[in-house]
């Protein structure tokens, strides 16, 4: 999967500044009284600089008021960008690859602009980034990943190929759950939760040393399965999913949809049965992987073709993305079959796209969020698929918080989007989140 744009961090991710930052923050607290200063500045870690203060003024009384706090914390922090911070090693080699690839990269961060221009620039990191990103310009902090958004937006890059590089353990998360790739830079002495990090990371490093563009490229394996459905995908849709994946496989008569398509598929998976001679003949002539089977078998064609997508990541120590087409129209009992399948892979953050409509499947065990970007009006459904299952919905018409959703009940039926930034959660269970007219 290409880079096409980056977005890092500063503190802990470039700059080995995180000590910096407990030591300043905690001392701002000791020095007006505050106990166990540690513990209060653990806590709201992932405020930005602004709603530090803010919070300590407004809820600790202390400070004659937030900005002359803001104040006291800038000139110290400054002088430590200048004095006592570095680099990390190894940092500096993977931004020039990235550079000499024509990789726009920007930079998003809780501490303000001017500071991160000053501490970038004592260290000849500047000229890498097009653009800086203040938190604090975008009203939340990194709990919630309206930075990552804001700072991909000025990159103008597909979310898919768009790095985050990152070490706090709640942004790793919450730009994953934006559909981010992410590396997670870890140490030894910030104290960082490696198994959260793990967690939601595409990449976990120790460091730079064996980061490069080329192992992050093969960290992650966009798959898509093309099915038999009668009603076969138009070829304008089949040529985008083909270009954003990096392995393509035909699930029996998917073949010739993508014949029709002018694409050839790495991989061919099922009995035959139903793709004609004339896409079986092309098959074994153009197609480089083909696993011919019985017709008497225990798995469909589908799951035979999700299994091989599987293999692949696994065979490549890769992570799993997965997307179906080609699956859900005319058989309306074929189409319930493909649930199970899809609930059987869901590591693999599986979804479905078809020319009138998507869906994610949401679960504590893959992608448990989904965040829609500008489809205000869009009609958005979720359906749960086990039981006990739980969602919440926000910048919705009708938002959820919590709610349990029966299997296959009908209570998060047609929603509408109503805000630009919209969110569906599975808390619990599995859940299907259909949106309606963008499968293209």
């Amino acid at each position: 999967m290409d880079i096409r744009g980056a977005i890092f961090d500063c503190d802990g991710t470039l700059l080995d500044s995180m000590p910096m930052w407990t030591q300043e923050c905690v001392g701002l607290l000791e020095r007006h009284g505050v106990e166990d200063a540690l513990r209060v500045f653990l806590e709201h870690e992932s405020l930005d600089m602004d709603e530090k203060c803010r919070w300590y003024h407004e809820n600790l009384g202390i400070g004659q008021s937030w900005e002359q706090l803001f104040g006291e914390l800038w000139d110290n922090v400054a002088d430590a960008y200048a004095t006592r911070v570095q680099p990390f090693p190894g940092c500096e080699r993977l931004l020039a690859s990235l550079a000499s690839r024509g990789v726009p990269m920007v930079l998003a961060s809780a501490t303000p602009r001017d500071l991160l221009r000053e501490a970038l620039s004592a260290h000849g990191l500047i000229d890498y980034f097009d653009e800086l990103v203040f938190a604090g310009d975008v009203g939340r902090g990194k709990e919630h990943p309206d930075v990552y958004l804001a700072a991909r937006r000025r990159l103008a890059t597909p979310m898919h190929q768009t790095w985050v590089f990152e070490d706090a353990p709640f942004g790793v998360r919450s730009a994953a759950r934006a559909g981010f790739p992410t590396v997670a830079i870890f140490n030894d002495h910030d104290g960082r939760d490696r198994s959260m990090l793990e967690r939601w990371a595409t990449v976990v490093s120790c460091g730079y040393e064996d980061l490069t563009p080329q192992v992050l490229e093969a960290s992650m394996l966009r798959v898509l399965v093309v099915g038999g459905s009668p009603e076969v995908p138009s070829a304008e849709l089949l040529r985008k999913l083909a270009q954003t994946s990096d392995f393509v496989v035909a699930a029996d008569a998917g073949a010739r949809a993508l014949k029709g398509a002018g694409i050839v598929p790495h991989a061919f998976c099922g009995d035959a049965d139903s793709c004609g001679d004339d896409v079986r003949e092309w098959v074994s002539r153009t197609v480089a992987h083909v696993a011919l089977f019985p017709r008497e078998k225990d798995d469909t064609d589908l799951a035979l073709a999700v299994a091989c997508a599987r293999e692949q990541a696994a065979g490549r120590g890769a992570r799993l993305r997965l997307t179906l087409t080609g699956v859900s129209g005319g058989r309306p009992d074929h189409f319930l079959g493909v649930w199970g399948v899809l609930t059987s892979c869901l590591q693999g953050a599986p979804g479905i796209v078809e020319d009138g409509y998507c869906c994610k499947i949401l679960s504590p065990e893959g992608d448990d969020s989904w965040y829609l970007e500008d489809r205000v009006g869009s009609t958005v459904s979720l359906v749960a698929l086990s039981p006990g299952t739980v969602a919440s919905a926000r910048g919705m018409h009708w938002n959820l918080d919590h709610a349990p959703l029966a299997p296959l009940g009908d209570t998060g039926v047609s929603n509408v989007v109503d805000e630009a930034l919209a969110e569906l959660r599975c808390h619990s269970g599995t859940l299907a989140v259909f949106v309606l007219g963008e499968g293209k």
